[in-house]
């Protein structure tokens, strides 16, 4: 019989879909092109070049805001370990830290306005997840984990942790 596990999917959250994106963008680029077009034809032909960057500039904002559904985290706990995989588009990197040596921890931000860091460690090996969270969900995710995982040498029973 496999041993019990207990799996926590993490994923940023993306409701903006690809249709939306696009709808948003045609609306978006309708006023300043107008503008840009009736300026150019009054003779100000220069406001072309910046409203081509500006709305370019918001094609690859968006771009990359919906490129961020492609990533995910899976962090598996068993009685003996934490696998940590991570995947995005169509590569996957696999961490395993045996759980009776992992620590979780929550660092403190570098800057006032930067996000804290959620890290899982062991013999000198760290893997941050949730990168993607928010501070409130990036909290409430290391609590969870530190119930399951517990402290060093300290393995809390399993029916204990995965409550």
């Amino acid at each position: 019989m496999e041993p019990p596990r207990l799996r926590i999917e993490i994923r940023p959250h993306c409701s903006l879909s690809v249709r939306e994106a696009q709808r948003f963008f045609a609306l978006a680029c309708l006023a300043p092109a107008a503008i840009a077009l009736y300026l150019a034809w009054r003779g100000f032909w220069p406001v072309l070049p910046f409203a081509g960057a500006e709305l370019a500039l918001l094609g690859w904002a968006l771009h990359a805001s919906l490129q961020r559904r492609f990533h995910a985290q899976s962090i598996t706990v068993t009685e003996s370990d934490v696998r940590i995989e991570t995947r995005h588009r169509g590569q996957c990197a696999q961490v395993v830290f045996p759980r009776h040596w992992a620590q979780v921890k929550l660092r403190c931000p570098a800057a006032r306005l930067h996000p804290s860091r959620l890290t899982i460690e062991s013999h000198g090996r760290r893997c941050e997840l949730g990168s993607f969270l928010t501070e409130e969900e990036r909290r409430g995710l290391a609590v969870r984990l530190q119930r399951l995982i517990g402290r060093v040498n300290e393995s809390p029973s399993w029916r204990q942790g995965a409550g």
